[in-house]
């Protein structure tokens, strides 16, 4: 269409695709998740994985901690599927590829993907070169945060059902956020009809995470300064639940990126593992 905006994703969502296909490439099998769609959709230069960034030893723990945590959001959503939950959101979708990697879950529900409308318009144009079709139980829905539209009011406008449980969710979002912002966010969340389920992922401060990982944070979060999306929001575990009984949900609990090691990497005899530094927010209406 003409006009319609075209704009790529930011570094931070093409950087997570392009970590999520190095896990595939780089780290032996088993493979905690299996996604080089994102790649595809980035479509970077020949010589991408000689970037910096993409350094296979430097940014082990950095690649690990993005696939745990996404590992761990499908997980949620096929046993809340399995629960009879229908609809799944994810905010700031950025290069989600689980629609075209997992049908078989995502055709049994409908599944709202919220990013800014020149991000969205990208993906969309990018999908379509590459074959996918855009079902529909896939709904690609355009929101301007930095003109403060409410993200709630134009999911519902796309098709979204308030009153039925949902699966909310929002992952490397909340650093960049105010936290009166996060804590907005919750409560929209929190009105949701009971049965609804939100995961957020949140920053520790720093003295709360290993030592080792202190580095990497810090290079992270001079590297969101320079590119103008500096971090500028950490929570430790009880303030967080703390904004999540404000807000009013039902049920809540702190779910450690140390436990999704646990879970995912346990048995790995590479020694591959997550980074510390990021945990997540489970919560309940």
């Amino acid at each position: 269409m003409t006009g319609e905006p075209t704009g790529t994703p930011d570094n931070t969502a093409l950087r997570t695709a392009l970590w999520r296909a190095l896990h595939v490439q780089v780290d032996p099998p088993p493979h905690v998740l299996d996604d080089e769609i994102g790649l595809q959709l980035a479509a970077p230069d020949d010589d991408w994985r000689s970037r910096p960034d993409m350094d296979p030893d430097a940014t082990r723990g950095f690649r690990a901690a993005i696939v745990a945590r996404a590992r761990f959001i499908e997980d949620l959503v096929a046993e809340q599927v399995d629960h009879d939950v229908t609809q799944y959101v994810i905010l700031g979708a950025g290069l989600d590829t689980f629609a075209q990697r997992r049908p078989e879950v995502a055709s049994r529900l409908r599944v709202f993907e919220v990013d800014q409308p020149a991000t969205q318009a990208w993906k969309r144009r990018r999908l379509a070169e590459l074959g996918y079709d855009i079902p529909d139980w896939l709904h690609l829905v355009p929101v301007d945060f930095e003109a403060s539209e409410d993200w709630l009011e134009q999911l519902t406008v796309a098709g979204f059902d308030p009153s039925r449980p949902a699966v909310i969710v929002s992952t490397g979002v909340t650093m960049y956020l105010t936290k009166d912002a996060t804590a907005a966010t919750l409560r929209q969340v929190a009105g949701l009809a009971p049965g609804s389920t939100l995961a957020m992922t949140f920053l520790l401060p720093p003295e709360l995470i290993d030592d080792a990982d202190r580095r990497g944070l810090r290079t992270s979060k001079e590297g969101a300064q320079a590119s103008g999306t500096p971090f500028i929001s950490f929570y430790t575990p009880p303030e967080m639940l703390a904004l999540a009984g404000g807000a009013g949900f039902g049920e809540a609990r702190h779910v450690s990126g140390g436990s999704l090691a646990e879970r995912y990497f346990a048995a790995r005899t590479d020694g591959l593992r997550p980074s510390s530094g990021e945990d997540f927010l489970l919560a309940n209406t």
